[in-house]
């Protein structure tokens, strides 16, 4: 396969959350925050939707990801016109690479059989209509 996917993720950009551990019976488990587990789910449905009946990619990935949050309402007029034109760009959490580990994390088995085939990444944090914008060069 060859070419180009896109997809797009709705609402707020979410980041991958650590894993977590609790010890049951003597035993340590892990489980991945529910949080996290509900965004890979709606990042690999997405993605189901773009790739359609398309097999997933088998060679080197390039992966561009623009993560879009919302604009605080308590900001003035001016200043939120200002973060809608990218004059001022969001430097709050979530971390910009936590947010795109939950995208690759939720594309994988989907757009790329795994995600050591992503061998580039382009990743951007702006203000505008929550949500995440993804695209997957394959070939």
């Amino acid at each position: 396969m060859t070419g180009t996917i896109t997809f797009t993720i709705p609402g707020e950009p979410v980041a991958k959350g650590r894993a977590r551990s609790f010890v049951r019976n003597g035993h340590v488990a892990h489980y991945t925050p529910e949080k996290t587990a509900r965004y890979e789910n709606l990042v690999k449905l997405a993605a189901q939707q773009a790739m359609g009946d398309m097999a997933p990619a088998e060679g080197a990935v390039a992966l561009i990801v623009r993560a879009f949050m919302g604009i605080p309402t308590s900001w003035s007029q001016k200043k939120q016109r200002a973060a809608a034109l990218g004059e001022i760009t969001p430097t709050k959490r979530p971390d910009l690479d936590n947010i795109v580990k939950a995208v690759k994390d939720g594309a994988n088995g989907v757009t790329w059989k795994d995600d050591s085939q992503v061998v580039d990444v382009r990743a951007s944090k702006r203000y505008g209509t929550p949500r995440v914008e993804v695209e997957v060069r394959v070939g």
